[in-house]
């Protein structure tokens, strides 16, 4: 209860608003209780990063790979973009995590964790496509890459530039890169 209080604050408010006191106050326990569980702000904030990075995983962990590859991404990737409200709210805590990332080194830490695990899932993947007919095959490390970063790029420019881009346009924006990594094929 406490996690999701503190998330709730985070996607709404942001992180200068998340303190000890505010959690408290919003979950309706003693500053104590709160304490109890997280003796500072930053311990608080590391594990709330961490939850929201173990629920989209859950998620994507649950999707069915059977489907082929193509199809496995697709629906893997749209699992981290913004696509309804409460993905959203977790993309706003993402994006917030990741920007303060920038300055703490205990939050960059698992941000480095994140990045590595979803890259080398993404780079799985991409090894067991089998070799095009025509044209080299691309390299699975540098193809992960690019698609981690197209999608954490769709993140940030819907998060922090809300209106910009509908739902359709940010999987048309996916689309578009899966289909010039598998070309002919939208299973």
């Amino acid at each position: 209860m406490i996690t999701d209080v503190l998330l709730r604050i985070a996607a709404t408010r942001g992180l200068d608003h998340v303190s000890v006191r505010e959690v408290a106050g919003a979950a309706g326990v003693s500053i104590g209780a709160v304490q109890h569980y997280f003796a500072t702000k930053d311990e608080m904030l590391v594990h709330a990063f961490r939850q929201v990075v173990e629920r989209t995983r859950a998620r994507v962990a649950g999707l069915d790979v059977r489907t082929g590859p193509r199809a496995a991404l697709a629906a893997a990737l749209r699992e981290l973009l913004p696509l309804d409200e409460a993905r959203l709210a977790e993309c706003r805590v993402y994006v917030a995590f990741a920007a303060r990332a920038a300055t703490s080194p205990v939050l960059a830490a698992v941000q480095r964790e994140t990045l590595a695990a979803i890259h080398a899932e993404l780079r799985q993947v991409l090894s067991a496509v089998p070799a095009p007919r025509r044209g080299p095959r691309p390299d699975p490390e540098v193809e992960a890459r690019l698609l981690l970063g197209v999608t954490n790029g769709l993140v940030f420019d819907a998060v922090s530039a809300p209106g910009t881009f509908t739902l359709a346009d940010l999987e048309t924006a996916l689309d578009t890169y899966l289909d010039r990594l598998f070309p002919g094929d939208r299973g």
